[in-house]
């Protein structure tokens, strides 16, 4: 008899937070150098799934370089978006 279909603890979502902060990071990134506001939101949101990543891969679910890479490139994105608006307003 065959054995029941069992998800595996990698198969969770939380799995997928890390690749996804990873696509916002470089999105968010590539958008602050043309000031687009879409990177302000794809920064936003980069940060705030690479740290839910981050949490979820020292838990052994994911992998932790996607979650950082993902982070520090919103973080990129945010700080250069808010870096030409700082500039462009003084």
């Amino acid at each position: 008899m065959r054995d029941p279909i069992v998800a595996a603890r990698q198969d969770s979502p939380a799995a997928a937070l890390g690749p996804t902060a990873l696509v916002f990071g470089v999105i968010a990134a590539l958008a602050s150098f043309v000031f687009s506001p879409f990177a302000l939101i794809a920064g936003g949101l980069a940060v705030t799934l690479g740290a839910a990543g981050m949490h979820y891969a020292r838990q052994g679910v994911g992998r932790m370089w996607t979650a950082t890479l993902g982070t520090m490139l919103g973080t990129v994105g945010v700080l250069g978006i808010a870096a030409l608006l700082g500039a462009w307003s003084a």
